[in-house]
């Protein structure tokens, strides 16, 4: 995506000094010639479209009206919605001062003592400085850079900008873990957004540094914010924010413009890690990517949360764990780190809850510069995350083995044999096994490509030994360097580096 030299950087500062105006100072440069914003969003396949304004008595206008209507009806409605407003304006500061004729705004005079009447505001819309003809369907009329005229007031118009439809911070935080927005965008894209990030104010702490922008420095009575030094959209909460809550200000953008920004608190305190874990001491051995050459891949069954959460496996299979470790919440967190710390080119999970393939770890993978597919087998399914800037996806197949053993000729032989075995066919045919396949093309040389095969085959304790481990992958890959293991593990080198 083009991008202007450092586009990023000198917005920020432009969107740090406006944070900084007092509402006079803001109010002052609105009135030296700032317009308002009047967003309109218009998408091809939907019927209708969204337009969203403030009028100058301070009311927010949503308004939906089909794409294909003439534009004419549309200002017609904005005029009578703005008549409207100020009848309600001035009649609310009539009923303040108690005295008679007091109007707000222009009015008509009328005969005698009656209070002064307001009259329907000019409503127009200008592209490139000329008025569009009212027969102009709204598909047509309303686009972006074009200029709404309310009486006085006037709006550029937004078509499409860059929005958040989905922002949320997970609702277990835990020092040393990295805290990844869950958000979906519209005409935006995440690598292009700003973000920045706050946390709370110790109690009895001294005031907000110059600086803090006030919207920030007091959203409620009770807590005060301070801004931390971080950028980005992952968040590490170190020790010293434990008890403490933490706060996002975001700003969607696409590369050339940015949209409305949008702020979160989390909804808990940060709370202490659980110490050392296992896979701090496997994360020395992968502390950077690896060089284009090589492949690192990692697979993992991370548990599907409907297995974990049942009486047979806190009572048999876990009994060891204690309640709050079952917990998805909690679970999330250290598979989110483990993961993003082995820096992998190709992670395969296994056990995947459709759910926390998009709100937790597309989100906290896609920070760290990897892209993932998922591929639902019953009530959970298999998710491939391969790192962007290596490979790009060539195509996806995802395979049901019942399906293909029964449509496939290659397996013909094999369902003959099954046959003469009604209990073993009938159990075969019942599974739900599917195998995702991904094939990857190098972004380097697209002659280069790999096959990435993950799959999670039927295991149970009272079928016998398994042929096959539950979770497995494999990496096949044409003039590229390939490693491939079942548990991380396997990969690892005998001893640390330098």
């Amino acid at each position: 995506m083009w991008r202007l030299p450092g586009a990023r950087a000198a917005l920020r500062v432009i969107r740090t000094a406006l944070e900084k105006l007092s509402p006079a100072e803001a109010q002052s440069q609105t009135a030296a010639g700032a317009m308002e914003r009047a967003v309109v969003r218009c998408v091809p396949s939907e019927p209708k479209l969204s337009l969203s304004f403030a009028l100058a008595d301070g009311s927010h206008k949503n308004m939906q009206r089909d794409q294909s209507e003439p534009l004419g009806r549309v200002l017609s409605r904005i005029a009578t919605n703005a008549l409207k407003g100020h009848a309600k304006a001035a009649a609310a500061k009539k009923s303040r001062k108690s005295r008679p004729n007091a109007s707000g705004g222009a009015a008509c005079s009328g005969p005698g003592p009656e209070p002064a009447v307001a009259c329907e505001p000019v409503v127009k819309l200008y592209y490139r400085e000329e008025a569009v003809a009212e027969d102009v369907l709204n598909v047509d009329a309303w686009q972006d850079g074009a200029v709404l005229q309310i009486g006085d007031v006037k709006y550029k118009v937004e078509r499409n900008p860059p929005a958040f439809t989905e922002l949320q911070l997970p609702r277990y935080i835990m020092a040393g873990f990295p805290v990844c927005p869950k958000l979906s965008l519209e005409f935006g894209d995440p690598a292009s957004s700003l973000f920045r990030w706050y946390k709370e104010a110790k109690p009895g702490a001294a005031e907000p540094e110059v600086g803090v922008p006030s919207s920030l420095s007091s959203s409620s009575p009770s807590s005060s914010w301070t801004e931390t030094e971080v950028e980005e959209r992952v968040y590490t909460p170190s020790n010293a924010d434990i008890g403490l809550r933490l706060k996002l200000h975001c700003t969607p953008g696409d590369g050339q413009r940015f949209g409305p920004s949008r702020e979160l608190e989390s909804v808990c305190v940060v709370e202490a890690g659980p110490g050392t874990c296992t896979f701090d001491h496997r994360h020395l051995y992968t502390k950077k990517v690896t060089e284009d050459a090589l492949i690192r891949t990692v697979s993992y069954n991370i548990l599907a949360d409907t297995y974990a959460q049942t009486e047979f496996s806190r009572t048999v299979l876990y009994p060891y764990c204690a309640p709050y470790a079952l917990e998805l919440d909690y679970r999330q967190n250290l598979i989110q780190k483990e993961l993003t710390g082995y820096n992998a080119d190709v992670i395969c999970l296994q056990e995947v809850d459709r759910a926390v393939f998009s709100d937790s770890l597309v989100p906290a993978l896609e920070a760290f510069g990897l892209e993932g597919v998922f591929r639902i087998k019953q009530h959970e399914g298999l998710a491939t995350f391969y790192r962007k800037s290596k490979f790009s996806l060539l195509s996806q197949h995802d395979i049901s083995f019942y399906e293909a053993l029964e449509s496939d000729p290659l397996h013909k032989e094999l369902l003959e044999k099954l046959v003469l075995y009604p209990s073993a066919q009938e159990k075969v045919l019942q599974r739900s096994s599917v195998l995702q396949v991904s094939v990857l093309q190098s972004t380097k040389d697209s002659s280069k490509r790999i096959c990435v095969a993950n799959t999670h085959l039927y295991w149970h304790p009272k079928d016998g030994v398994s042929l096959c481990r539950p979770g497995w992958s494999a990496v096949a890959g044409s003039q590229l360097t390939a490693s491939s293991a079942s548990r991380v593990y396997a990969i690892l080198p005998p001893q640390p580096p330098e």
